[in-house]
């Protein structure tokens, strides 16, 4: 696997090296030893999967809040999606910013969010499907969220507004306070 630093600190672009012969090929996209050896969270224990029916469906931003932050891997495996994190870590020096990824079935990408990171993402195609491992539980009561638009994070979505979101999606609050001071 190769891991791509972004700009927002912690987090990871995730890419298998495939090992090709006539069949097709094998490649790893997870191992405990090369996570931990990033000081990433390698301690995975629950896998989700995300299917939404229709291109530009949105769903986020998103995190849970401590003591049960989670650390990510997300990736799409049928579609593709653009997929925004956003730094709520106010001891990061990249607190306040947000980055997007796209994530396809053909890249086979993964991003890696460590926890108190927002994640969110609009589908690009239709019958677009993600898989989410985390390293901690979903706890109804510690799930967080900001308002897709928020305009203290400005996120360029690509269909802005989405088509299709939860009303939950759609009326979280303004987390403006997290944006950098000019």
């Amino acid at each position: 696997m190769i891991f791509h630093a972004s700009e927002i600190d912690g987090v990871f672009v995730v890419e298998p090296e495939p090992i090709r012969d006539e069949r097709g090929f094998f490649a790893r996209v997870w191992s405990s030893d090369e996570f931990e050896a990033r000081g990433l969270a390698a301690n995975l224990v629950q896998l989700s999967i995300s299917f939404n029916r229709s291109k530009h469906t949105l769903r986020g931003m998103h995190w849970q809040d401590e003591p049960h932050g989670e650390a990510k891997l997300v990736r799409c495996v049928r579609g593709s999606i653009y997929d925004v994190v956003a730094d709520l870590r106010p001891e990061s020096a990249s607190f306040g910013q947000w980055r997007a990824f796209r994530l396809t079935d053909a890249n086979r990408r993964a991003l890696y969010v460590p926890p108190l990171v927002a994640h969110g993402f609009q589908t690009l195609a239709d019958e677009t499907e993600i898989a989410y491992a985390m390293s901690a539980n979903h706890e109804p009561a510690a799930a967080r969220g900001f308002r897709w638009d928020d305009p203290g994070f400005a996120i360029d979505w690509p269909d802005a507004p989405a088509r299709i979101m939860s009303e939950r999606d759609r009326t979280w609050p303004d987390l403006s306070i997290f944006a950098p001071q000019n």
